[in-house]
């Protein structure tokens, strides 16, 4: 086995230590990679649900289609993150999951996943720390729309990715590139873009945040916590199913 393990078993070791038989189930689920083109759509909503994925590399999305033609962004998906989770006791997907980069994506069908939940107890808890910790981000999201002003919201928005991405990348510090459009960011935080840029200025007025392009830069992480009211207890605590063993 190689000694550079995947996004997706770097994630669940979050969770807990990992045995070989473990990780080779997990590996199980990326052997059949397919690239992607940014923006192409991996499957609609309302289509037939039958399979998952795993975002190996590459950032992606899934959002829900309104009745005027906008759209609302639920999810951002990272390498290493699970896509359906929350469709695997449904027939038909619940919303459109589509790249938002150029993405390395290994799909496979449900009873995959069903064999590895009776082959690994430790897996199956693994799985459901993971789909728990997924729909927490859900909730999250709605609070941020329906109780936080525009600058919380988007402050806040930052301390989660800040947050995620650092999981993967321990020596991250306070920059990371955020691949999302103007428009993108709008349909995460329900503002119009032009909302979206006046706020960034603001940050930036206020010292909280530095943005060029698609890099951000927080100069003091403590103050833009603060600001945005994050606690980062909603993503899921390290090693939790070794200590509620």
């Amino acid at each position: 086995m190689s000694a550079t393990r995947s996004c997706m078993v770097r994630q669940f070791q979050y969770y807990a230590d990992l045995s070989e038989a473990d990780i080779e189930l997990l590996d199980s689920l990326e052997y059949s990679p397919e690239k992607l083109p940014p923006e192409r759509v991996v499957w609609r909503e309302g289509g037939s649900a039958n399979e998952l994925a795993v975002l190996s590399e590459g950032w992606a999305c899934s959002y829900y289609t309104l009745e005027d033609g906008s759209r609302l962004i639920l999810d951002i998906y990272l390498p290493g993150d699970v896509i359906g989770l929350r469709e695997f006791a449904t027939s038909e997907h619940l919303a459109t999951v589509e790249t938002i980069t150029e993405c390395t994506l290994c799909r496979f069908p449900h009873h995959h996943l069903t064999d590895i939940f009776a082959k690994s107890f430790r897996l199956t808890r693994v799985f459901f720390a993971v789909a728990t910790t997924q729909q927490s981000i859900l909730v999250e999201r709605m609070i941020n729309l329906g109780r936080r002003k525009a600058s919380s919201r988007i402050a806040h928005f930052l301390c989660e990715m800040h947050a995620r991405l650092g999981r993967m990348n321990e020596h991250m510090g306070n920059q990371f590139r955020l691949p999302l459009s103007q428009e993108m960011l709008a349909d995460i935080m329900g503002l119009s873009s032009v909302h979206v840029s006046r706020t960034f200025s603001q940050l930036y007025d206020d010292h909280l945040v530095e943005r060029s392009r698609h890099n951000i830069r927080i100069p003091d992480m403590d103050r833009l916590i603060e600001h945005a009211g994050f606690s980062n207890s909603y993503l899921g605590r390290q090693s939790i199913i070794r200590d509620r063993a």
